[in-house]
């Protein structure tokens, strides 16, 4: 079973959780699409088809049902059609995955199921059923590939890698031949992403976290935030089964979230300095993608 709520564990400010929900667009045009949201548009159903948007609010059920706090996240699971393609970037009968209205990397994806038996409730305990553990991680394994060619998108024109090869294959007769023994490596992007839950999630419905590991975003602003995804309370999707007796089970007697402060990348300590932390995360953001 999935150990008690703690509020001093919790990964969200209050602020975020009265702020979760965006309104879904009232005139019922299509959304503006962007990058991340074609890489996974041969997946997405037709809007004029399986999935239309509706400018009639009486026949939206997010619309008509109310989703405050920590129940936000079912806006998106209930209707995922009325948001536009920047929120909502894929969804089909199983999952909603959609842009985290308070990102906390670069790129941060959250993964919903859509399944009423399992949406509400704990990971610890929707992860217990191992044919539901095995569909999630299939799909965030999808999303981690995604995630990862976005971030190529990106930030590649800024790596060392990258630039080298492709300077490689410029040189080539034949660009198109990338198989090369003699070209140098590119980056793997792949890496540079992390998947996993809260120990304590701090919204109701069940949500995977897909993220860039850079931590680069001006809502990182407390040490919550920031340990929320840095410490064994951000629990990876591929450690599931656990054991019973995993300490992640209990983040409010491990108390990680109260940990002192240590850089992702370079292992620097700041103690409870986060403004010294957040300073130095700009850094590393800088340095990283030059890799």
């Amino acid at each position: 079973m999935a150990s008690e709520p703690n509020n001093t564990q919790d990964a969200t400010t209050g602020e975020e959780i009265t702020s979760t929900t965006i309104t879904p667009a009232q005139d019922g045009t299509p959304p503006k699409r962007n990058a991340f949201t074609d890489l996974m548009s041969h997946k997405k159903s037709s809007p004029s088809k399986k999935h239309p948007h509706s400018s009639t609010p009486q026949s939206d059920p997010a619309r008509i049902t109310t989703f405050l706090g920590r129940n936000g996240l079912g806006a998106y699971t209930t209707n995922p059609a009325s948001f536009p393609a920047s929120r909502v970037i894929y969804y089909d009968e199983k999952w909603v995955v959609i842009n985290d209205l308070f990102p906390k990397s670069s790129i941060h994806l959250l993964l919903l199921p859509r399944d009423p038996a399992k949406q509400m409730l704990h990971p610890f305990d929707a992860f217990e059923d191992l044919d539901f553990l095995n569909e999630v991680q299939a799909e965030v394994e999808k999303l981690r590939i995604l995630a990862a060619k976005e971030l190529h998108r990106r930030f590649g024109k800024y790596s060392t890698l990258d630039q080298n090869r492709q300077r490689a294959l410029d040189a080539l007769d034949d660009p198109s031949d990338t198989s090369s023994p003699n070209l140098p490596p590119d980056r793997d992007w792949s890496t540079s992403i992390i998947s996993g839950i809260h120990a304590n999630p701090s919204m109701n419905h069940l949500h995977v976290h897909i993220l860039s590991i850079d931590r680069h975003s001006e809502f990182v602003r407390h040490r919550k935030h920031y340990n929320s995804f840095s410490t064994p309370f951000f629990v990876p999707v591929e450690n599931f089964p656990l054991e019973k007796e995993d300490p992640r089970r209990h983040p409010a007697r491990e108390r990680y979230m109260e940990r002192d402060l240590v850089c992702w990348r370079c292992g620097r300590g700041f103690g409870n300095k986060f403004a010294s932390l957040k300073e130095h995360l700009g850094k590393e953001f800088e340095a990283w993608r030059k890799e």
